[in-house]
């Protein structure tokens, strides 16, 4: 016996069964009038949802609520993808692939931290340790997490914050490129600490900083603790940046082994020759 057909009220869609004629086209008045107000996911579903409707004998509402439940389904793909377009994720990390019992920050604070309120309450998050123990990884899945939610997220290196700035610096726009990045709900700032900070990238870090505090979440991750940002920048404009970035921060500081030296040595960071 065949499986029960599922009405919209009551679950997904099912499409149309073995026998049930396949759907005509909509008529061009009517892909027309979908056209002009922008309804471009019941313009697709539509032919398949009218034939299932007129093959189960839907009730009219019925109808309604399916082809609504198209549209606002596709609309909130849509938005996704765009929101993670627009951060610029670095690898595509989320947690499905992050192993908590393998991170040296305790499991508490991990799901605390996933439950984003912090990122509501706009406080900032700050990540520290050495070299591969999976800052840059927490910090790509709590960014992924917050798009699913609905969040915008900006992620930059910090020499692209320094390329920003020189990019503006000619015409005097610097505050107003900031202003754009604060449109994201949370900026994260990834391997501070790496590499010598140059003069525009230290102004970049301050004035997202001082831009941001209390307005929105920054969250960066650091070889150094932000205590020891002065060994990076002038010590007047490290004071003023960690002063504010400090003031509403989590500070997670992470140890052990490199995971990715630890796999390398173990022959898992290739696929064997053959």
């Amino acid at each position: 016996m065949p499986p029960a057909k599922v009405r919209p009220g009551r679950g997904a869609v099912t499409p149309p069964s073995v026998g049930v004629p396949t759907a005509p086209p909509l008529p061009d008045d009517l892909e027309r009038l979908l056209r002009g107000l922008r309804l471009p996911h019941i313009r697709r579903h539509a032919p398949e949802v009218l034939a299932t409707a007129k093959a189960q004998r839907w009730e009219p509402a019925e109808v309604l609520k399916a082809l609504l439940t198209e549209e606002a389904a596709g609309r909130a793909r849509s938005a996704l993808a765009t929101r993670r377009a627009a951060a610029t994720f670095p690898t595509g990390k989320t947690f499905d692939a992050w192993m908590p019992q393998a991170s040296s920050i305790p499991a508490p604070t991990q799901q605390a931290l996933r439950t984003l309120e912090w990122v509501g309450r706009r406080e900032n998050l700050v990540v520290c340790g050495p070299s591969g123990t999976g800052k840059t990884f927490l910090l790509e899945a709590l960014g992924q997490q917050a798009v699913e939610q609905g969040l915008k997220v900006a992620w930059f290196t910090l020499e692209q914050l320094g390329i920003l700035v020189g990019r503006h610096r000619a015409d005097d726009s610097v505050s107003k490129a900031i202003g754009r990045v604060l449109r994201a709900d949370l900026v994260v700032v990834d391997d501070i600490g790496l590499l010598p900070v140059a003069q525009d990238a230290a102004e970049g870090l301050y004035r997202l900083v001082d831009a941001a505090y209390e307005k929105r979440s920054v969250a960066v991750s650091s070889n150094l603790h932000p205590a020891a940002f002065d060994e990076l920048m002038p010590k007047t404009l490290a004071t003023a940046t960690v002063d504010r970035l400090l003031h509403h921060a989590h500070v997670c500081q992470t140890t052990g082994d490199s995971v990715r030296l630890t796999q390398a040595l173990a022959g898992r960071g290739v696929q064997p020759l053959t």
